[in-house]
């Protein structure tokens, strides 16, 4: 079960979907960097470039900065489609 719901969870499309939500928010990678109280912006790269996730506190804060759930950030226009 828990290797299923790993899986299911895509680092690209997910940083894809951030990108997005970066964009129709009109948000600069800094913003997002400064909001979330990072130093550098380098974890944001990452992020968007699906090298990694962004840990459980800070999907919360991205899901607060882009007015959206977490579930819409993980899976995007699919969510809405169970």
């Amino acid at each position: 079960m828990i290797e299923e719901i790993r899986e299911n969870i895509d680092a690209t499309a997910t940083g894809r979907r951030i990108r997005e939500l970066r964009d129709l928010n009109g948000l600069r990678i800094t913003d997002i960097s400064d909001a979330l109280g990072f130093y550098e912006p380098q974890a944001v790269y990452k992020w968007m470039r699906g090298e990694c996730l962004p840990t459980l506190r800070n999907m919360y804060r991205l899901s607060i900065l882009f007015n959206t759930t977490i579930d819409d950030i993980v899976r995007g226009a699919e969510a809405g489609e169970e």
